[in-house]
């Protein structure tokens, strides 16, 4: 029970601070903002992140996390370029599910240079999860086999490139439609022998 009230907790910091520094810019909000949008002490905040780039770490922690988890989850006979649109469809898709909440984010995380930077850094820790993972299905050791890498990788820019085109849009133009012309470019590498 206390697990799942500090979840959601966080869950409430998190949306709150991911909202509010979308709408106002990542620069201006001030963490006491941030506290009194989400009706929590300071004290609460701090108990949960270390700064306000920490929510945005977090965000992208828990996506990095699902991705992961739904490649591993995936039918081990499946082609790699299959597994891996999948993978990165799910949160493409929560994107444009819900692209009142998460457009905001997207362009806030890759408007603001000190987030971008945090984003990329976070997803070479994604890349070598993935890498692990394909390594895995396919028998291969990414620390000496070049297809893990590449490939997770490979998906990985297919991701970035389709949340690009959809924040530049301003929502225009489907994630999901974007995702799969995206793989549809990359398969052929994907899935070589």
């Amino acid at each position: 029970m206390a697990q799942r009230k500090r979840q959601l907790v966080s869950d409430e910091l998190t949306q709150a601070a991911l909202q509010l520094l979308a709408l106002k810019g990542f620069d201006v909000v001030t963490v006491d903002e941030i506290v009194a949008a989400a009706g929590v002490s300071k004290r609460t905040f701090f108990r949960y992140f270390a700064s306000k780039e920490d929510v945005v770490v977090q965000f992208l922690a828990d996506m990095g996390t699902g991705i992961h988890a739904e490649l591993a989850a995936r039918p081990a006979g499946e082609r790699p370029s299959v597994a891996l649109l999948h993978a990165v469809s799910v949160p493409l898709a929560e994107c444009g599910d819900h692209p009142e909440r998460a457009l905001p984010v997207v362009q806030l995380i890759l408007r603001t240079p000190a987030l971008l930077a945090r984003f990329l850094e976070r997803q070479a820790q994604w890349r070598d999860d993935l890498a692990a993972e394909l390594g895995r299905r396919r028998g291969l050791d990414p620390a000496t086999d070049l297809y893990p890498q590449l490939a997770a990788g490979t998906a990985l820019t297919a991701f970035n490139a389709v949340l690009q085109r959809w924040s530049d849009s301003d929502g225009a133009q489907s994630p999901a439609e974007l995702t799969v012309q995206a793989f549809a470019v990359v398969a052929p590498a994907l899935d070589a022998e």
